[in-house]
């Protein structure tokens, strides 16, 4: 990746991450963790891989994206205000009363949703099933997915995945929070997710694993994946939770958190210093 659009991916991104704190300080508390891991991944794909058109969100040969860990909808939104599919005056609205931006992610409420996430598991079941439907009518387009390694605690996760790898859906492209941490503690403590790469590989998928902050890596192994034909792409992503919002990185109740518009400004202060953007 040349050096001029690594820079604007990470002002894109730096931006993204300042909104999603922003956004959620407005309702006063909401699910950081699992938003800021994926910021680099959702930042990359709207900005330099998918075929998609914010005047056009419907459009018939578009690339679709299912956030099956739809609890990161705040990075989603403000993913989708940057890109344009909606206003970001928005954002202020999130989770309250007649909002199009639900706390999970609603594809009949926001514009640019492709899927109704929450029910963990089941996004990415529908996701396998949209490739799929994309492969029979002859599409040229992708279903690019991003799911939770807690939610990989769910049986339906693994159904899929086998379903994906029998039908050589290599339309589909899947990338996996592994940020160590779900909603009741860290998953070393609850289900330990071990061997990842080696299961998915078992399951029929070509696999890669990267830094998930890390738009080398993650270009690299979106480029590496594409010259894999006849399996589905898995990419698992080494990401920390609440990467980005300082009063939360890695700690173990980062799942949902209080965040006053104090200290919303407070936490995207300590981010530029750490940046070097202050």
């Amino acid at each position: 990746m040349d050096k001029a659009t690594l820079e604007a991916l990470k002002d894109r991104a730096f931006e993204i991450r300042c909104s999603t704190i922003r956004e959620i300080s407005s309702f006063g508390s909401g699910h950081i963790g699992g938003s800021m891991s994926i910021v680099e991944i959702l930042t990359y794909l709207y900005y330099k891989e998918m075929n998609i058109d914010p005047e056009n969100p419907k459009k018939e040969e578009r690339d679709r994206l299912v956030v099956s860990k739809g609890h990161a909808g705040p990075a989603v939104y403000a993913t989708l205000a940057s890109k344009g599919f909606f206003p970001e005056e928005w954002l202020s609205t999130l989770n309250q009363g007649g909002t199009k931006l639900p706390s999970h992610c609603d594809m009949t409420k926001t514009p640019g949703v492709d899927f109704t996430g929450g029910s963990l598991g089941q996004g990415f079941s529908a996701a396998v099933g949209i490739a799929l439907g994309q492969r029979v009518r002859k599409l040229e387009a992708r279903t690019f997915t991003i799911i939770g390694d807690g939610e990989s605690q769910e049986g339906q996760v693994w159904e899929a995945a086998e379903s994906a790898g029998a039908w050589k859906l290599d339309n589909l492209f899947a990338f996996l929070d592994l940020n160590g941490q779900q909603l009741d503690g860290y998953t070393r403590d609850i289900i330990p997710q071990i061997h990842i790469p080696e299961r998915w590989k078992s399951f029929g998928w070509d696999v890669h694993e990267i830094n998930g902050h890390d738009f080398n890596e993650i270009e690299k192994a979106i480029e590496d994946a594409k010259l894999c034909h006849g399996m589905p792409h898995m990419i698992v992503m080494n990401t920390i939770k609440s990467y980005g919002y300082i009063p939360g990185e890695g700690i173990k109740n980062n799942h949902s958190m209080p965040i006053t518009p104090e200290g919303a400004e407070e936490a995207i202060k300590a981010l530029k210093e750490r940046e070097g953007r202050a």
